[in-house]
């Protein structure tokens, strides 16, 4: 245990600690620090390259440790069509965090990305684009924006998550699927259908790769667009949440026009939704997920809004 946490060190005296553990690329890591309302803050993401056991042993190393944990790489549960799925493996994952609230990022999807993309309409005018979320499910909040405010949206969960060539056009039809696929796939190692560890270092094309030709915008998570773009993305507008100076580079050679994050950029990256959600949690003083309500007051309380790059 203590190799693990080798080259590790808690925050200062007076700060509050939010360490998310990330099934994801151990060199996306990062750590900063930051004050908010004036309190001081140290926001850490570790990253396992994909080992869940790694990743079980260090919520039970740093549980009690640090304020609160976010997770990453993976989802706790999802929010879609009012329902929520929970992922069994990875319920027993975080089980091992006993005394630290654990986030995965849910609760700011639902509310701050739906929000964002609210406050975007008057820049982008959502109903003269043409928009390609690469994952809906798991951004239910971003997925209805977009519907209610009238984009022409194709949802690449059946073409990119299970590798069939059927785009779904329509909310109700994004609903449906939902309702019927999740509670299968949530009984899945979530590896299967997200990359993780070097996965995210590579893209791959295949029958989605026309659907970014086509689309005005590609939205939703930051390794699902990478994944699957093909090399040519010149003119396009990317909306979505963790960045670092090195996803801006990949953008950059394959011609993005315009970087939109839902989330600001704190020291030399933009941080994911569950570091966030952890840090409201934090801030709160509380020991468990806000409120739809709460998580928007602290929103609007520390001034996150869209965060818009022209490339």
């Amino acid at each position: 245990m203590s190799d693990l946490l080798s080259g590790w060190h808690p925050a200062p005296a007076g700060f509050k600690h939010v360490v998310s553990v990330s099934l994801g690329n151990s060199k996306r890591n990062a750590r900063e620090e930051l004050t908010v309302l004036g309190q001081p803050f140290v926001l850490e993401r570790i990253g396992t390259d994909g080992d869940a056991g790694r990743a079980a042993e260090l919520f039970q190393a740093l549980d009690g440790r640090v304020d609160a944990f976010g997770l990453g790489g993976a989802d706790l549960y999802v929010l879609a069509g009012g329902r929520r799925y929970v992922f069994g493996n990875v319920r027993k994952l975080v089980s091992h965090a006993k005394l630290t609230p654990v986030l995965d990022g849910s609760g700011l999807k639902n509310t701050l990305e739906r929000d964002a993309v609210a406050q975007l309409d008057a820049d982008l005018n959502w109903r003269t684009r043409k928009v390609l979320m690469v994952s809906a499910v798991d951004r239910f909040g971003m997925a209805e924006a977009l519907a209610e405010r009238g984009a022409d949206v194709v949802y690449g969960d059946i073409i990119f998550g299970l590798n069939i060539d059927r785009p779904i056009r329509s909310i109700g039809a994004l609903r449906k699927v939902a309702h019927l696929v999740l509670p299968a796939i949530t009984k899945l190692p979530q590896d299967w259908f997200y990359p993780t560890g070097a996965k995210q270092e590579t893209s791959v094309e295949g029958k989605g790769t026309r659907y970014y030709a086509w689309a005005d915008v590609i939205a939703g998570d930051t390794h699902y667009v990478k994944r699957y773009a093909p090399r040519d993305l010149r003119g396009k507008t990317v909306l979505t949440q963790t960045i670092t100076e090195a996803d801006r580079g990949w953008m950059r050679e394959r011609g993005v026009a315009r970087l939109i994050t839902t989330t600001p950029r704190i020291g030399k990256r933009n941080f994911a939704t569950n570091v966030l959600e952890a840090f409201f949690v934090s801030l709160a003083g509380k020991r468990e997920a806000l409120s739809e309500a709460e998580y928007l007051r602290y929103i609007r309380e520390v001034n996150f809004h869209p965060e818009t790059s022209e490339l």
